[in-house]
């Protein structure tokens, strides 16, 4: 500790005192507390004091709180959550802009660059691979950044430079087109998962426990109303260049998400950071989170998710290659379809958060996910593009509960302090999981005896055998872990679709 900062707090504590007449205080004030023990905080202070006015060295022991001298607590920051909140809302607005484009056009720029259907799954899974994998390092480049926020800003930024370099790929003739894109994806997904635990870590900090539900569903029905909003306009947008030129077109809309990602950084700069202690507990490695499966509930629930993650990517970077390839649905049919099933999520997010809170984050994820499952079948019965949109409706519908419930209750299952660690561990298994069936799904793809004329039907039917097998060994292995109505499945079903409420009724 150097004799300015001791300076700096003896001024702070003994304001307005001489030296000396501050020294006479300070042992006036000890004589006056012999008969009680005093806390270490107190023991500090006066430590400092006195070697401020002595002029003697400050020796800093074991019995001072390890926080007392960290910048947090010597500067000691007023976090603003009310305006913080709000930048983080701005910032998810801009993020949808850039979600919209990337997530539901990539594969459609791929195959106008020559990708097969093999290529389609590789560039699925690749990028979600090392983007999990990286995740592992999480915590570690989080401290070694200096703080959540300043890791978001970087990776932010990293993130919307790279989407820039896809944006000219459409302009550049070589055979290593879908090469580059790849690489260029994978960047970016990395980016984006290193992002992924330090904003979970940051924003649930803000927002209690109790009213996480409601309010992740009202800012994701917001959310994905811009991401809605975002596809039209994108489709629109590519459709319109079809008789100059797609390249021109694809190069426009990855630069409007490249200058979206640009503005939700400089929202998220607005954000303030709450105080981030290190837990000695929470120092734990993946081999130490992965051997306590047996007794640890959220380990189960991360093994049910992975499956179900896994068991979902056999069949889902193909459906897109389906309509577009195989149906030659245009664009703008394309749109439409992509349009319902996110509408549909909309519509459903508010449903979904206020069952959550009301009887748990689990019972919404066993009834989400079994609708997930059976949408895979659903394509076997007709491809007329009316058929199709009620399909992504009830796919939009059900997603949404998965992803809503599936978040809340890791917020809900781990300590703070753990939080961080915990989602990188999560997405990593996830991440391996998505790989492995993308993977697989590819592999498949192009061997498998056709269905109705289809390859892909048959895959997507496989899909949906994997995931009802799934659902049915794992979905009952772990529990709800904060207070929650208890309610049955088909009970909760029938009050989702407003035949039957639960909410609003006396919990008695």
């Amino acid at each position: 500790m150097s004799n300015q900062l001791a300076s700096a707090f003896y001024m702070s504590t003994y304001s307005g005192a001489s030296r000396s007449q501050g020294y006479c205080r300070y042992r006036e004030c000890c004589n006056a507390r012999l008969h009680r023990r005093r806390p270490a905080a107190e023991l500090c202070r006066d430590r400092v004091a006195r070697a401020c006015v002595l002029k003697q060295p400050l020796v800093i022991s074991a019995e001072m709180p390890h926080h007392f001298f960290s910048p947090a607590a010597m500067s000691q920051k007023k976090i603003n959550v009310r305006e913080s909140l709000r930048s983080s809302f701005k910032d998810g607005i801009f993020a949808a802009v850039m979600a919209g484009i990337t997530d539901q056009y990539v594969t459609p720029l791929a195959l106008f660059l020559g990708a097969t259907v093999q290529q389609v799954g590789l560039i699925t899974a690749l990028p979600n691979l090392l983007s999990s994998l990286s995740q592992l390092l999480a915590v570690r480049v989080i401290h070694w950044v200096g703080g959540r926020l300043k890791l978001l800003m970087r990776l932010v930024f990293s993130q919307a430079s790279l989407i820039l370099f896809i944006a000219i790929l459409p302009w550049i003739e070589t055979s290593w087109r879908v090469e580059l894109l790849s690489i260029l994806l994978i960047l970016t997904a990395t980016c984006g998962g290193l992002a992924g635990p330090a904003w979970g870590s940051l924003i649930t900090e803000y927002i209690p426990s109790s009213k996480r539900g409601r309010y992740f569903g009202w800012r994701n029905r917001t959310v994905g109303a811009v991401t809605l909003g975002s596809i039209i306009a994108s489709g629109l947008i590519l459709y319109s260049f079809r008789e100059i030129s797609y390249s021109a077109g694809f190069c426009a809309l990855f630069c409007l998400a490249a200058l979206a990602r640009f503005t939700s950084g400089y929202f998220i700069k607005q954000m303030d950071e709450p105080p981030h202690r290190r837990d000695p507990a929470s120092d734990f490695t993946f081999v130490m989170f992965v051997a306590r499966f047996r007794e640890s509930n959220f380990l189960k629930f991360v093994l049910f998710s992975a499956s179900l993650t896994f068991a979902t990517y056999l069949s889902a970077p193909f459906f897109a290659v389906f309509m577009l390839r195989d149906l030659q649905f245009s664009y703008l049919t394309y749109m439409g379809l992509q349009v319902c099933s996110s509408f549909a999520s909309l519509v459903a997010l508010p449903l979904w958060g206020r069952h959550a809170d009301l009887v748990g984050n689990v019972g919404v994820l066993r009834l989400s996910s079994f609708l997930a499952a059976l949408i895979p079948v659903l394509w076997l019965f007709s491809h007329d593009p009316a058929y199709l949109m009620l399909v992504q409706i009830w796919s939009g519908f059900a997603w949404s509960g998965v992803t809503l419930s599936a978040a809340n209750f890791i917020y809900d299952a781990v300590t703070p302090q753990k939080r961080v660690r915990c989602i990188a561990y999560f997405n990593v298994i996830n991440g391996v999981a998505l790989f492995l069936g993308s993977f697989l799904g590819g592999f498949l793809a192009s061997r498998i005896p056709p269905l109705f004329g289809y390859s892909l039907l048959s895959l997507f039917a496989f899909s949906c055998a994997c995931r009802l097998f799934f659902y049915l060994l794992l979905s009952r292995s772990f529990h709800e872990v904060r207070p929650a109505r208890e309610a049955s499945i088909h009970e909760l079903f029938f009050s989702v679709v407003g035949v039957r409420p639960l909410v609003g009724r006396s919990q008695d």
